[in-house]
């Protein structure tokens, strides 16, 4: 296997995007500088793909670790694939535009690679991150999202953004705007959960057929998991996992994100501890056997961590 041909995927418009991305949302235990800091090890290990979003609260010093490692010669600018996202209240085609020069700002950046719609719904003036939850009175209608995508495709037109996409959307919404007359760029990926727990196996075959990349976030469960909620399924304490990996002399970890990698899947890892984002960068040193990916196929149990998608 050619490792290095492997580390990237193909857009439909032409760019191309790491296939392991380095997640920046933290938690509110996590100190800024801590997410800083952990940026800029990333990139020193050899993670060039980093996901933002407006919503972390972070773009500030995640922009500060990218433009420090530039600044001593680690990584140039053309080095670093950086996905932003478009927050719910910023939906309204004239919100849009100023919501990605905001990004710019925060990042020091003049582009950057992606903008994705972060939820396909729109909070209306007056509502809150809690009103997520209830997506069937927030869902997006066709006006919407026509509308919406439309002042992407002019963000990606103007060159703020090389590729524009989605994020947890469903094949029905995505079908929205592949059917909306006039489309100008298609969406060249859907950012989803997506785990050995819920493989997404119907969603990615419908992105596989229509040219999108799927993205998988929680690709390693949710932190949730270890809450200590019995109701939370640990997912890396799964023993299946834990045999493959014992298997390959690998972390359940390296297990469940090189899964997605053999899929055709992007993955996104995250971490804080130094330890862990340099074991990430070792997905690309082994391969699952097809009965291992299998095995792991058989995990499925259309389980989400994130319950406010649909």
């Amino acid at each position: 296997m050619d490792l290095m041909t492997s580390r990237y995927k193909l857009l439909n418009d032409g760019n191309k995007i790491p296939v392991l991305g380095f997640g920046t949302f933290g938690n509110m235990n996590v100190n800024k500088n801590d997410e800083e800091e952990a940026v800029k090890k990333a990139i020193e290990v050899g993670f060039r793909h980093f996901d933002g979003a407006t919503l972390y609260e972070n773009e500030k010093e995640v922009g500060r670790a990218i433009q420090a490692k530039i600044a001593d010669g680690t990584v140039t600018r053309e080095d670093i694939f950086y996905t932003g996202k478009l927050w719910s209240s910023s939906h309204y085609s004239t919100f849009v535009r100023p919501a990605l020069e905001e990004t710019l700002k925060n990042l020091q950046l003049d582009y950057i690679n992606l903008y994705i719609i972060h939820w396909p719904v729109t909070l209306k003036p007056g509502m809150n991150l809690q009103a997520l939850q209830k997506n069937n009175e927030l869902s997006f209608d066709y006006v919407d999202l026509c509308t919406t995508w439309e002042a992407l495709e002019a963000c990606k037109d103007a060159g703020l953004v090389k590729s524009i996409g989605v994020s947890n959307f469903n094949h029905k919404q995505l079908e929205m705007i592949l059917t909306k007359p006039g489309l100008k760029h298609k969406p060249v990926c859907n950012q989803v959960e997506c785990h050995p727990y819920l493989n997404q196996s119907k969603l990615l075959e419908f992105c596989k057929a229509n040219d999108i990349v799927l993205v998988a976030y929680s690709a390693l469960g949710s932190q949730m998991s270890m809450s200590g909620n019995p109701s939370f399924p640990v997912l890396l304490e799964d023993p299946v996992l834990g045999a493959i990996a014992k298997k390959h002399n690998r972390t359940p970890a390296l297990v469940a994100l090189r899964y997605q990698l053999q899929r055709g899947v992007v993955v996104l890892a995250k971490s804080f501890n130094e330890k862990r984002i340099k074991e990430n960068m070792q997905v690309f040193d082994f391969q699952l056997t097809p009965e291992d990916m299998k095995a792991i196929d058989g995990l499925n149990r259309n389980y989400r961590y994130i319950k406010a998608e649909k």
